[in-house]
C-alpha cells in the first residue's frame, strides 16, 4: 500500500497570496517526511482550493486561465505536484465554457464541474454544460489527453482528497490523505477460501494502515479531515483491483459475479474503523489499472458494466476510452445516469471520460504514461436524448 497523495486545502485568494504557499509548502514537505519515516512511500503531495468560481468572483471569471497559469508557477518551488482548482458550478453557466482554456493553461492544474446535488437536483444545463467540456477538452491534444484534468461531479461533497474531485469549502487549511490500496484487496482475496475469510483480512489491513496513518496526522497540523481508502489500482497486476475481484473466482472482470465482488470489497472498507472522508469505495479507472484495461480491450468488461458497479461500489467512471468523434449529446446522456444513480443511491459519483481524437471504437489507445495500461476504445451506447430529457430543467430525485 501506498499514499497516492497528501492532499493540502486551502483558499489561496486573488491575487495569489505568496504566504499561504509557503504554508502550504512547509506543511507537504514536514508531512511527507513523517510519513515517509513511517515507512510509506508518498507518490504525490496535492493541493485543492476552494470553488474557483469562489477565489475569483463571478465578474472575474475570464481570468481563470491566469489563476491555473500563476498557480502552477508558484508552485514550481514546492514539493506539491498538482492542484485542483475545484469546480465549476450551476449558478454560474459561464464558468464551465472556461475550462478547457484554463486547462490548456498549464499542465498540473485540475478542474471539474458540479453536474447534480442532493441540494439542487439534476441541472441539465449544468450536465451538458460538463458534456461540453469533455468535448472540447478532448481536442486540445492529439491523444485527448487534456481530459485526466477534468471530471463531471454528482453528489460529491468537500473534502475528498481524490484527483480531479478534490476541492476545499472553507477558508481555514486542512488535510487528507488519499491512499493506493488495491492491493490489500489483492492480498486478502489472493488464496482465501472464503468470502468471510478474506474480507476479515481486508478490514484488518484497513485498520492497521488507518490506525497508524491516523496516529501520525495526529501530530500535523492543520485540522485532519480523514483517509480516503478508495481501492485505487496502479497498471501493475499486483495492484490491480480487477485483480482482486477475479480472486473471489471470477475468470474475468465484466462476467457475473462481478457485481457481488465489487459490493463485497466496497462494504469492507465501509465496515473497517477509521476516519472516513472522501469516496471510500472502489475504483476503477480503466486505463489505470492492468486487469481492467485488459477487460476492456476484451469486450469483457464495458461501459455499462461500470456504470452497474458504481451503484454498489464505486466513484463513477475513470479514465473511459471513448470514439474521438463521441458527440456532447451522447455524453450527456451517460452523464444522466450517472447523476441519477448518485441522487437516487444518496452517494458520490463523477465521470472522467477520455474521447481520444481519430480514434474509433475498437482502436488500441496509445498513451504514453506510466500511470496508463493501454487498452481499447470502449463502445457508448447513447445517442441525443430526446424531450423531455432534452430541456434544461432542474431533475429532482430524492434518495430511496
Amino acid at each position: 500500500m501506498k499514499i497516492r497523495s497528501i492532499t493540502y486545502f486551502f483558499n489561496p485568494g486573488w491575487p495569489l497570496d505568496e504566504s499561504k504557499f509557503g504554508m502550504a509548502d512547509d506543511f507537504l514537505c514536514s508531512a511527507r517526511a513523517a510519513y515517509q519515516d513511517a515507512g510509506y512511500e508518498v507518490q504525490t503531495t496535492r493541493l485543492a482550493t476552494p470553488s474557483f468560481t469562489q477565489i475569483l468572483g463571478e465578474n472575474k471569471l475570464d481570468e481563470t486561465p491566469a489563476l491555473a497559469n500563476q498557480f502552477a508557477s508558484a508552485m514550481q518551488s514546492m514539493d506539491a505536484e498538482y492542484a485542483s482548482l475545484g469546480p465549476a458550478l450551476p449558478d454560474m453557466p459561464q464558468s464551465y465554457e472556461i475550462i478547457p482554456e484554463a486547462i490548456a493553461a498549464s499542465e498540473n492544474i485540475f478542474f471539474s464541474g458540479e453536474m447534480a446535488s442532493a441540494e439542487k437536483g439534476i441541472s441539465m444545463i449544468a450536465l451538458k454544460a460538463c458534456a461540453d467540456v469533455i468535448v472540447r477538452a478532448a481536442k486540445l491534444s492529439p491523444d485527448g489527453f487534456a481530459n485526466l484534468r477534468f471530471t463531471a461531479l454528482a453528489n460529491v461533497p468537500a473534502g475528498g482528497p481524490f484527483f480531479p474531485a478534490a476541492y476545499h469549502n472553507d477558508d481555514a487549511p486542512a488535510f487528507a490523505l488519499a491512499l493506493e490500496a488495491a492491493d490489500l484487496a489483492v492480498d486478502a482475496f489472493d488464496g482465501s477460501k472464503t468470502v468471510e475469510g478474506g474480507r476479515k483480512e481486508l478490514i484488518t489491513s484497513l485498520e492497521t494502515h488507518g490506525k497508524k496513518l491516523t496516529q501520525i496526522a495526529s501530530s500535523l497540523n492543520p485540522k485532519f479531515l480523514g483517509l480516503d481508502f478508495s481501492l485505487a489500482p496502479f497498471p501493475d497486476d499486483a495492484i490491480s483491483l480487477g485483480g482482486a475481484m477475479e480472486g473471489f473466482g471470477i475468470p474475468k472482470v465484466g462476467q457475473h459475479g462481478s457485481l457481488a465482488a465489487a459490493a463485497i470489497l466496497a462494504e469492507s472498507i465501509q465496515r473497517a474503523d477509521f476516519p472516513h472522508i472522501g469516496f471510500n469505495g472502489m475504483m476503477m479507472p480503466t486505463l489505470e489499472d492492468s486487469i481492467l484495461a485488459q477487460r476492456a480491450a476484451e469486450g469483457t468488461l464495458t461501459v455499462k458494466d461500470l456504470l452497474l458497479y458504481s451503484a454498489v461500489c464505486g466513484t463513477g467512471l475513470d479514465t473511459v476510452p471513448l470514439a474521438g468523434d463521441v458527440s456532447k449529446e451522447q455524453i450527456a446522456a451517460l452523464l444522466l445516469d450517472i447523476a441519477a444513480l448518485a441522487l437516487r443511491l444518496s452517494k458520490p459519483l463523477t465521470a472522467r471520460l477520455m474521447p481520444i481524437p481519430g480514434k474509433q471504437t475498437g482502436d488500441k489507445t496509445e498513451f504514453d504514461f506510466a500511470f496508463f495500461a493501454n487498452s481499447r476504445v470502449m463502445a457508448l451506447n447513447a445517442v441525443e436524448l430526446l424531450n423531455p430529457f432534452a430541456g434544461d430543467e432542474i431533475i429532482q430525485i430524492q434518495p430511496r
